[in-house]
C-alpha cells in the first residue's frame, strides 16, 4: 500500500511539470492532492501525505541538456507568430519578444517550452505570404522587419542557447528574382535566335526549353521554363556552377550572420525523379557547408517513402525529416488510433538505426508528427478519447530519437486543415484576437474554430495539453538517451496495447513503457534490468506522460500503466 501512495504522489509531480512546479501557482491544487513543493528539510505543506513520505520529498532530476546537434526544435512561421508592430502580421521583433515562450535561457525556471533549436520557415524577400518564392537570398522580407531584426533576434537567440536554422529554398526562385527577370528579358529580345550564356549567363540559371512539357510553363511562344510547383516558381539548375556559386555566398552571408544550418525545402525535386543526382546536390551542398562551419545542422525535406529518404543519407547531410512517422495516416497517429499495434510502433523504431545507418553511421534521424504542409494534429481525433489521444501522440514523437521538431501552436491542440493558409492559423495566445500580439492570419484562411483553450487558459489548466508538451520536453532535456539511445525493443514485455523500449546511450539506460491504450495494462517487467537493475518499486519511475487522473504504480516487477500513459524507468 505504501508503495501505491508513493507512485501517485510521485507521478502527479512528474505528470504536471517540476516539483517546484508543482506548488508555484497552483498552490490550492498541491494541498487537495498532497502534492508538496520544496525540498527536504523545508517547511511543507500537505498533512498526511508528508508522513506517508516520511517526512521528505523526491526531488525531479535535473536538466541535462547537452550542446550538441540532438535538439527539439520548434518550427515558426514568423507571419503567423506574433506581431511586434501592430500591423497584424507576424514578425521577427514579435517572435524576439516571445523568445522566453520558447526557451528563456534558464534551467531553473519551467515557464518555458524548452525547446533548443528554431527552424525558421523563409524570411527572405518574396511576393507571398508564404515566402517560399524567394526574390533577395540575402535579405529579410520587409513584412518581418529588417537585417537589424534579424541580428537582434540572432543574439537574443545565441543568449538563450537557441540554434537557428534558416528555411533555405534552393529548388526554385521567384519569377521576381533579378536572375530570372534577366534570363527572361534576354530570351524575349533575341527572339528565335540561339541564346548565348556568354551574353546573359543567367539563362543557364535555370532550364530553358524550346519544348514544353509536364512540369515546364510558358514563356513566350518559343520557350518554356520548367517550374514544378508554380509557373511563378522557376526551377533553379543546380548542375550549373555559376548557381552553386551563388549559393556557396548565399551561405557565406547567413553563417556570417550567426545561423546555426539549413532546412532545405523540396530537396527530391531539385532533379524531379532522378534521385541519385538529388543525392549528389546534397553531398555537395553538405560538404561545402561543412567546410565553413563544422557543426552546422543541416535537414532536408524529402517528401517520399522512408525506403526512398533513406537513401538521401548517402548524400552525408546530418538528417533527412522522417515523413512515415508523421500526418494523420502516418505510424504514430495509426498507432494512437489502434490501427497499427502498440507493438509495430515499438519494432518501427528499432528498425530505424538499420535502414538508416546502411547509408551514413552518423545520421541523426527527424522525426515529425505535423508541419506547414499538413493537417494539424487536433483534427485527427475524435470522441471522448480526443484529447488524450492528441496529448499522446505528441508523446510518442518527442519520445523518438534524434532532433524532434514541434511545429508551432501543436502544444496547445490548434486545428487547422484543408488548403495550407488554413494550416498557418495565428498562434493561438490567447481567444481575444484584438489582443496585442495577435496576428490575422494569411490573406484567404477560413475561419479557424480552436477545438481546445488558448495558451492564457491552458497555462493555468496542470492538465491541459500545452502542459503534457512541456512536460515531454523536459523529459527529452532532462535524459540523453531519449534523442540518442541505442534503441532495443523489449518484446517480452509489449503487445498490442504495450510498447517497451529501452535506450542505452554512453554507461546510462532507460526504459519507456508506453500505453496507448484507452484501458489501464499492467506490464510483466520481470527478468528485465535497466542500468543492470530490475524495477521493482516507484522509485525507478524518472518521469511520467500521463494523460487522465490515473497515475503510474509499481508493485515488485509489475508496472501499472494508465490509459495513454508514457512512464521513463530509470
Amino acid at each position: 500500500m505504501k508503495t501505491r501512495i508513493f507512485s501517485i504522489l510521485l507521478a502527479a509531480c512528474v505528470s504536471i511539470g517540476s516539483f517546484a512546479g508543482c506548488g508555484n501557482g497552483g498552490g490550492e491544487d498541491a494541498k487537495k492532492t498532497g502534492v508538496i513543493s520544496g525540498s527536504a528539510g523545508e517547511e511543507q505543506e500537505g498533512g498526511d501525505s508528508a508522513d506517508a513520505l516520511g517526512g521528505t520529498v523526491a526531488e525531479k532530476p535535473s536538466l541535462n541538456v547537452l550542446d550538441d546537434k540532438y535538439r527539439t526544435f520548434y518550427e515558426v512561421f514568423v507571419y503567423s507568430f506574433y506581431d511586434g508592430n501592430g500591423d497584424g502580421i507576424g514578425d521577427l521583433q514579435g517572435l524576439t519578444k516571445k523568445l522566453d515562450y520558447i526557451n528563456d535561457g534558464d534551467d531553473t525556471t519551467d515557464t518555458d517550452l524548452g525547446c533548443n533549436g528554431i527552424w525558421l520557415m523563409p524570411i527572405m524577400p518574396s511576393t507571398t505570404y508564404h515566402k517560399y518564392d524567394v526574390t533577395d537570398y540575402r535579405g529579410i522580407d520587409e513584412q518581418y522587419g529588417t537585417m537589424g531584426d534579424f541580428e537582434e533576434f540572432m543574439a537574443a537567440c545565441d543568449e538563450r542557447g537557441i540554434d537557428v536554422i534558416l528555411d533555405l529554398v534552393l529548388n526554385h526562385t521567384s519569377s521576381s528574382h533579378p536572375w530570372f527577370i534577366k534570363a527572361c528579358s534576354y530570351l524575349k529580345s533575341i527572339g528565335d535566335t540561339e541564346p548565348s550564356p556568354e551574353d546573359c549567363p543567367y539563362i543557364d540559371y535555370y532550364n530553358f526549353s524550346r519544348e514544353g512539357g509536364a512540369g515546364y510553363s510558358g514563356l513566350d511562344e518559343i520557350w518554356y521554363y520548367e517550374a514544378r510547383f508554380w509557373s511563378e516558381m522557376p526551377d533553379l539548375n543546380l548542375g550549373n556552377e555559376a548557381v552553386r556559386g551563388e549559393i556557396e555566398d548565399i551561405v557565406d552571408f547567413w553563417l556570417a550572420k550567426g545561423v546555426d544550418g539549413f532546412r532545405l525545402d523540396a530537396a527530391k525535386e531539385y532533379y524531379s525523379g532522378t534521385v541519385d543526382a538529388n543525392i549528389e546536390v546534397l553531398s555537395w551542398f553538405s560538404e561545402m557547408v561543412k567546410e565553413k562551419k563544422e557543426d552546422a545542422y543541416i535537414v532536408a525535406e524529402v517528401w517520399s517513402d522512408m525506403d526512398t529518404y533513406a537513401k538521401y543519407y548517402e548524400s552525408g547531410i546530418d538528417s533527412v525529416f522522417d515523413f512515415a512517422f508523421a500526418d494523420s495516416g502516418g505510424i504514430i497517429a495509426n498507432t494512437v488510433k489502434g490501427s497499427q499495434s502498440a507493438s509495430g510502433f515499438g519494432k518501427a523504431l528499432q528498425s530505424l538505426d538499420e535502414k538508416f545507418s546502411q547509408y551514413n553511421a552518423d545520421y541523426i534521424d527527424a522525426p515529425f508528427y505535423t508541419n506547414h504542409d499538413l493537417g494539424r494534429s487536433a483534427g485527427y481525433y475524435s470522441g471522448e478519447n480526443a484529447e488524450s489521444q492528441t496529448k499522446m501522440a505528441g508523446g510518442l514523437n518527442l519520445m523518438m530519437n534524434g532532433s524532434c521538431f514541434l511545429y508551432y501552436g501543436e502544444e496547445l491542440g490548434m486545428k487547422g486543415s484543408g488548403k495550407d493558409e488554413n494550416k498557418r492559423a495565428p498562434m493561438y495566445w490567447s481567444e481575444n484576437s484584438e489582443e496585442a500580439g495577435m496576428c490575422a492570419g494569411p490573406p484567404d484562411m477560413d475561419a479557424v474554430k480552436m477545438k481546445y483553450g488558448s495558451l492564457s487558459e491552458q497555462v493555468e489548466t496542470a492538465d491541459s495539453i500545452y502542459n503534457y508538451y512541456k512536460e515531454a520536453i523536459r523529459l527529452r532535456n532532462v535524459y540523453p538517451e531519449i534523442a540518442r539511445g541505442e534503441v532495443s525493443y523489449v518484446e517480452s514485455a509489449s503487445g498490442n496495447n504495450v510498447c517497451v523500449i529501452k535506450k542505452a546511450y554512453e554507461d546510462s539506460e532507460i526504459l519507456l513503457i508506453m500505453n496507448i491504450s484507452g484501458e489501464e495494462q499492467a506490464v510483466d517487467l520481470s527478468g528485465i534490468t535497466v542500468n543492470e537493475e530490475e524495477i521493482n518499486d516507484i522509485e525507478s519511475l524518472g518521469g511520467a506522460l500521463l494523460t487522465g487522473e490515473e497515475k503510474i504504480g509499481v508493485e515488485n516487477a509489475e508496472v501499472i500503466m494508465p490509459p495513454y500513459s508514457i512512464g521513463v524507468f530509470r
